[in-house]
């Protein structure tokens, strides 16, 4: 069965960018491509055709991407894929976007745009197809819960280990999770899909929000209570065994399931360091990565949990361990901090 045919509008004020877009869109036959210099141009040809994509910048005249971001999920939501110079900087301005309800984001280099189109053009057709099935809902302003500041507390070492992975939505998905976390949570270990440089912060943006100290790895670091570590981006993360305690590495080694890092990497490695004493957590994102590491953690003895289809923006992470027997539990987003907690 072909896949159906995918309207794309392309939101950006680089002729290059669209004339690159356009051409590598349009070598798919299911592909049909509008392109908009600005986002006041983009509202005028949305109201005369809705498209079921919008691939976007963030830096544009006029009307910056993330005005236009926050315009359409409040009027009428359509899955956004941002494709931005910022992200390849880390600034807070890309990570906001995933906040206010971009699917996905991009990180565009500042030199060599259209080589890097062309070189990305598989993972480009696969992102905008997959972000067109993504749940988008009408959103309210982000704003973050203010909490008093942490008391100066050790955080004693971690018995039980959390793994969590997560890809398309789930910069939201770990948010809602660990923000509903006490301080007395068990010691968490993070792999989400997203560029590099952005996970620093994403970190940092987690830690002012959540109760639980929220950092990027770093080699060595320890597993602790009330602490979750986030990998790297474009850095594996492991969990490894030191007598009692556990700490982490982070590797360069070779993308897995097309990810660097990997969610089946920490699984597997969560699976053998701590076995039966650990949780894994499959949330929200495209593709299968993480299902067969969540299996093996199943295996070893640990609880496993899927967030359910209703729930996430993108169901094929978790719909793919549930396909494979890795889940012993499928968890509305709202009930998984509590399913993850030892009882």
């Amino acid at each position: 069965m072909s896949p159906r045919t995918l309207s794309v509008l392309v939101v950006d004020d680089s002729a290059v960018v669209r004339q690159a877009a356009t051409a590598i869109l349009s070598q798919d036959p299911g592909i049909v491509v509008t392109v908009a210099a600005d986002p006041y141009i983009a509202l005028d040809k949305m109201g005369r055709s809705r498209p079921d994509v919008i691939l976007l910048d963030l830096e544009m005249p006029r009307m910056d991407g993330l005005t236009f971001l926050r315009k359409i999920m409040a009027d009428d939501p359509i899955p956004v894929v941002v494709c931005s110079g910022l992200a390849a900087r880390g600034t807070e301005t890309a990570l906001r976007a995933l906040e206010e309800g971009a699917v996905e984001v991009i990180a565009k280099p500042q030199l060599g745009v259209r080589d890097f189109l062309h070189e990305s053009a598989e993972a480009l057709i696969d992102t905008l197809r997959a972000a067109a099935e993504a749940r988008v809902r009408r959103r309210a302003p982000v704003t973050a819960p203010v909490l008093p500041r942490r008391a100066a507390v050790a955080h004693p070492p971690a018995d039980i280990v959390v793994a969590m992975g997560a890809s398309t939505g789930g910069t939201e998905a770990l948010r809602v999770v660990l923000e509903a976390l006490p301080e007395t949570a068990p010691g968490i270990l993070i792999v989400q899909h997203m560029p590099e440089r952005f996970t620093a912060a994403f970190a940092e943006r987690l830690n002012r929000s959540c109760r639980v100290e929220v950092k990027e790895a770093a080699a060595g670091d320890r597993v602790l209570r009330g602490r979750a570590l986030i990998a790297p981006g474009n850095r594996h993360l492991m969990l490894r065994r030191q007598g009692p305690d556990y700490t982490v590495d982070v590797s360069d080694g070779p993308a897995v399931n097309r990810h660097r890092p990997s969610v089946d990497v920490l699984f597997r490695s969560v699976a053998q360091a701590a076995g039966c004493h650990a949780v894994g957590v499959l949330l929200t994102g495209m593709g299968d990565d993480g299902a067969a590491g969540l299996l093996e953690m199943r295996n070893a003895g640990a609880h496993t949990i899927a967030q359910d289809e209703r729930s996430c923006v993108v169901f094929g992470m978790p719909k793919e361990a549930i396909a494979r027997g890795a889940a012993a539990a499928i968890v509305p987003l709202s009930g998984i901090a509590a399913a993850m907690r030892p009882a």
